[in-house]
């Protein structure tokens, strides 16, 4: 929260120095204040949790929501789905998928780069890929997904 007061003081004294901005600085500054204002005032660290097996199960590529990473079992976005979103883990920890678990295809919308493990450790020994969070589909890993960590950016 300190970082974006002090973003609001310098937009503050450069709409200041700069008049002929002072009209579009007061905009942003309005702007921000109201999302800061709005902000839960308790920051809860973000991280991946699953969406319980029932409520992720099949679907394909279309039942893969924004903000969601979908992991599917088989090529081509079929058999089973495990799905993830921000909330309750931190980022850039890493999360293996349920014990035994291996997914031959996913689909990144979580909005922030993805990085998929062939171990279940995360470990760089084996392969790995970083997928671009913008919204990365892929039908058919070139090994199989044991893990993921998701960055920051």
């Amino acid at each position: 929260m300190g970082r974006a007061k002090g973003f609001v003081r310098g937009l503050l004294a450069h709409a200041s120095a700069n008049r002929h901005l002072a009209p579009l600085t007061a905009v942003a500054v309005v702007a921000l204040s109201t999302a800061l204002a709005l902000a839960p005032s308790s920051a809860v660290p973000a991280g991946p949790a699953e969406i319980p097996a029932e409520a992720a199960g099949q679907g394909g590529l279309a039942s893969c929501g924004a903000g969601q990473l979908c992991l599917w079992q088989k090529a081509d976005f079929a058999g089973k789905r495990h799905v993830f979103e921000l909330s309750g883990t931190e980022i850039e920890s890493c999360v293996a998928l349920p014990s035994g678990a291996v997914a031959h295809a996913l689909a990144n919308r979580l909005g922030r780069p993805v990085t998929t493990y062939q171990s279940a450790e995360c470990a760089e020994t084996g392969e790995f890929d970083t997928h671009p969070g913008s919204g990365t589909w892929q039908p058919s890993s070139p090994y199989g997904v044991r893990a993921f960590k998701i960055w920051e950016n």
